[in-house]
């Protein structure tokens, strides 16, 4: 009888399948040891390397999280140690403030949209989306205005999974296990051309029917019932959805008419992941608060912030009253010295101008997959790109073998074999999504479109 030696990755999976709980995982569909499971242990530049020692380039940067790649370590390290010496924690809670916080609140304020002066920090993304709706009750309420209990969101985007959050995303997949919604939430139509009549491929004319399509949403409410719309510059979920010229400026021309905030959830698009700060710039947004989390540390410690302009503040900033609110480890010093950090790296490295030297090569080479069979559109700009999928049945979905063999398997097991950690989506569009390294050079992201040529070509082959 002969035993099967377990690898180191093998080893840790069997661990994790007894004692580990994935998030947004079907951990009862794993094998009993594991098998399924990728153990990242090292990274290095662009590269990540599985627990027995194999090399991906990581194209999704963790989560959209690791702006600077895997090779910053040592001086991230050098920051969290000259902190840890001085102070490990303190609270930034009923009266009480730390330097680095303080520090991190006024340069972010130098980099952040006109109007944004103040930071209210968190521990992650969802906590910013959640700390900026109640804020926003907090601003009405203030101004007489109790009513605004509603939001407005847009159709299959996704802000974070904490009970409020979850208010505004559609998905009843995400939704319904939880019971109604904490948020009276209305859902509009994203920026998501494709399928949509040609006149919509002119942007003045899609930016009109937009907003017309949004006012009628605000109207049908009542105006006087919203509290804020949360947007994302460039849709997340759906497949980097980018936005037509003249929307965000119109968004702003609504939520003036009408009293309710905007809310830019930056979560994933600032800190240059679309060659900006803030990738609301790229579009002229004018938000009254932006959410923020992931790049704001380049995914070396977590934090989350959201961003508050003087419109707000100057309302719940009032003499006596109180922004009744927080967490524990919001502002850590830790993870503020960790962000500092982070935003001298990237001017110092010219973190923005090498996603704004290389972009135009990365749509070039995104843009010639539209010639395959598979790949029904191409969306996205800097370094945040998907492809949307069609198959093979009539209007472009996929026979049920079809997404079976391709979508579950075939794309993301030739991606990982052939090197690459991307995003493939199988839901009722199906998606490829990368999100490089903002540090990726050009042959980096050439060996990215090599891959994704590759795999969908066969994938079309097969089709």
């Amino acid at each position: 009888m002969t035993t099967r030696t377990r690898t180191q990755a093998g080893e840790l999976s069997a661990t994790a399948a007894r004692h580990l709980l994935l998030h947004m995982t079907p951990n009862g569909s794993l094998g009993p040891e594991g098998e399924d499971l990728l153990v990242v242990q090292r990274g290095e530049g662009p590269y990540v390397d599985d627990a027995d020692g194999r090399r991906y380039i990581d194209g999704l940067s963790g989560l959209y999280c690791c702006q600077l790649g895997y090779s910053y370590g040592p001086e991230f390290a050098e920051a969290a140690e000259r902190q840890l010496r001085e102070l490990c924690y303190s609270p930034l809670w009923t009266g009480s403030a730390h330097p680095v916080a303080i520090e991190l609140a006024e340069r972010l304020s130098r980099i952040a949209p006109v109007d944004i002066e103040h930071t209210f920090f968190s521990s992650g993304g969802a906590e910013a989306v959640e700390a900026a709706w109640k804020m926003a009750r907090r601003y009405h309420a203030l101004r007489g205005e109790p009513g605004r209990t509603k939001a407005i969101a847009r159709r299959g985007a996704y802000h974070g999974l904490t009970i409020g959050a979850l208010s505004l995303t559609d998905d009843p997949g995400l939704t319904e296990p939880y019971g109604p919604p904490a948020i009276e939430t209305r859902f509009v139509s994203n920026t998501n051309r494709l399928g949509l009549a040609p006149e919509f491929a002119d942007d003045e004319v899609y930016t009109a029917w937009l907003l017309s399509e949004l006012e009628a949403a605000i109207l049908a409410e009542g105006p006087e019932t919203i509290a804020m719309l949360i947007a994302e510059p460039v849709q997340n979920r759906g497949g980097c959805i980018t936005p037509p010229l003249g929307y965000w400026q119109g968004l702003r021309a609504l939520a003036d008419r009408y009293g309710f905030l905007l809310v830019a959830d930056e979560v994933i698009t600032a800190f240059g992941r679309l060659g900006e700060w803030f990738g609301g710039d790229r579009y002229g947004a004018r938000p009254d608060m932006v959410t923020v989390a992931k790049g704001i540390t380049a995914g070396y410690a977590p934090l989350g912030a959201t961003l508050v302009g003087t419109k707000v503040t100057e309302v719940i900033n009032r003499p006596g009253a109180v922004l009744n609110h927080g967490y524990t480890f919001a502002g850590h010093p830790l993870s503020a010295a960790i962000a500092l950090r982070n935003l001298e790296i990237m001017e110092r490295d010219r973190i923005l101008e090498n996603v704004r030297a290389l972009q135009d090569d990365l749509a070039h080479h995104m843009a010639a997959l539209k010639d395959l069979p598979i790949v029904g559109d191409v969306r996205g700009t800097g370094f945040f790109y998907s492809c949307e999928l069609v198959g093979d049945l009539d209007g472009g979905g996929f026979s049920d073998s079809a997404r079976k063999e391709l979508v579950a398997d075939l794309i993301p097991r030739r991606l990982r074999e052939a090197g690459l950690l991307a995003r493939v989506y199988n839901r009722s569009a199906p998606l490829v999504q990368i999100a490089p390294a903002l540090i990726s050079d050009g042959a980096v992201l050439d060996r990215i479109a090599a891959i994704l040529a590759d795999t969908l070509a066969e994938a079309s082959a097969r089709l």
